[in-house]
């Protein structure tokens, strides 16, 4: 197996057992807090809340500064120093005997991850070019795999084993997958330190942010999280309110979110050949608009089994938002900046994961679920306009190209 192949997969496998890890305690937080003494209903909404979200806030802020680091002194030993902080962080919540003590490590576990964003610069700064829709797209199904497959552990565990034990586990999982980096994964063109040039944060920053390339891709990420996060905290609600069948409003409400990750798993790494074979953009367009489409019918819908259809139809188009505009600032970014680049687009869906569910919530209160589906379906319709005009020169360039290619195969 070549070495970018065997990279590839190794860090799809790293992944999955990573997200899985970390989707195992965050459903279960609001209970960790009821344990932590807090009892009040209202309260434990409220800190449940800011724990969930202050980890993405602290992750935007830093996002940046260890992608820059990264291009500088190798994007392996990101991921590694990203997996061993976490799994320390994650392993001491176990530990905590506050809701503040919750609140502190969350807000460090944020500080200390990227093993993510990390895992897709090594990804794509080792894979060749032709390939990389294909490797983002693989890399995505493996997460979303472990995402699928953590809250379903991380119940059966908190069930047996109580909270404080998942989080000790959770920490352990995230261990072995760093170290599964560590062994296995050799970085094909790591940079030399003394040959690569760092003008300073905020000037390098300045420099990837006016690149009118990947400035619009980073507004598009941030609008595709913000978008796809706005309605997962009422899913559970609204899975209640279409009467779960045989009152299992819990395993159908998780239902609903796995069988959009299955979709997902199936999709991303097809979508991710199609863009390599046909380019990114049309994919991204294709994929927005279809997520926009199959929105639509989650207002309508009038019993579970409906709901689960269309998200599964949906999850087909979401396979395909992030692979492709990962494999876009892959394309578009300068040599040797490609971790800068990518630390400021994972800020950007960090943002959009933090604001998503707050905004979602505040707009279902007013119209409710099915109004806040078809203003999900709006933002992703805008967003798809968005991006064909700002990204419309490499819709032209692609054009000319193939044209190109036609008149030499004509010739020959």
């Amino acid at each position: 197996m070549e070495r970018w192949k065997r990279n590839l997969w190794v860090l799809a496998v790293a992944q999955f057992l990573v997200m899985g890890a970390m989707t195992m305690i965050v459903p279960f937080l609001p209970l960790y807090l009821n344990e932590l003494g807090m009892t009040d209903p209202e309260d434990v909404q409220l800190w449940a809340g800011f724990i969930f979200g202050i980890n993405f806030l602290s992750a935007f802020v830093v996002s940046p500064v260890w992608g820059m680091l990264a291009d500088k002194y190798g994007r392996k030993i990101m991921v590694i120093r990203s997996g061993i902080g976490m799994s320390i962080a994650i392993t001491l919540m176990g530990l905590a005997s506050s809701p503040l003590h919750l609140l502190i490590l969350r807000f460090v576990n944020g500080l200390v991850s990227g093993f993510i964003p990390a895992g897709i610069s090594l990804t794509a700064a080792n894979t060749p070019r032709e390939r990389v829709g294909y490797a983002l797209g693989l890399l995505q199904a493996g997460a979303v795999a472990g995402s699928v497959m953590g809250p379903l552990f991380g119940g059966l565990m908190a069930e047996w084993f109580g909270f404080r034990t998942i989080f000790t586990m959770t920490g352990i999982l995230v261990f072995v997958a760093t170290m599964v980096v560590l062994l296995m994964v050799r970085e094909l063109h790591k940079p030399d330190p003394a040959n690569v040039k760092v003008s300073g944060f905020f000037r390098e920053g300045s420099a990837i942010l006016r690149n009118r390339t990947l400035l619009p891709l980073f507004s598009v990420a941030f609008l595709i999280q913000f978008a796809m996060m706005s309605p997962n905290p009422q899913m559970p609600l609204f899975v209640q309110q279409l009467g779960a069948p045989g009152g299992y409003v819990v395993f159908f409400a998780g239902l609903v979110t796995a069988v959009t990750g299955l979709a997902n798993i199936v999709a991303s790494p097809q979508l991710g050949k199609l863009g390599d074979r046909f380019g990114s953009q049309y994919v991204l367009l294709l994929a927005l608009l279809g997520a926009a489409v199959f929105f639509i019918p989650h207002a309508f819908v009038t019993n579970v089994w409906q709901l689960l259809l269309c998200r599964f139809l949906l999850g087909l188009f979401v396979g395909g938002l992030l692979p492709s505009l990962n494999s876009l600032v892959r394309h578009n970014v300068p040599t040797g900046k490609e971790s800068t680049a990518y630390g400021y687009s994972n800020s950007a869906v960090c943002l959009g994961n933090m604001l998503g569910p707050f905004v979602g919530g505040l707009v279902s209160g007013w119209i409710g679920i099915r109004g806040l589906f078809l203003i999900t379906s709006l933002l992703l319709l805008l967003n798809s306009v968005w991006f064909r005009v700002s990204f419309g020169a490499s819709f032209k360039g692609e054009r000319r190209n193939r044209s190109k290619q036609k008149q030499t195969l004509t010739h020959v």
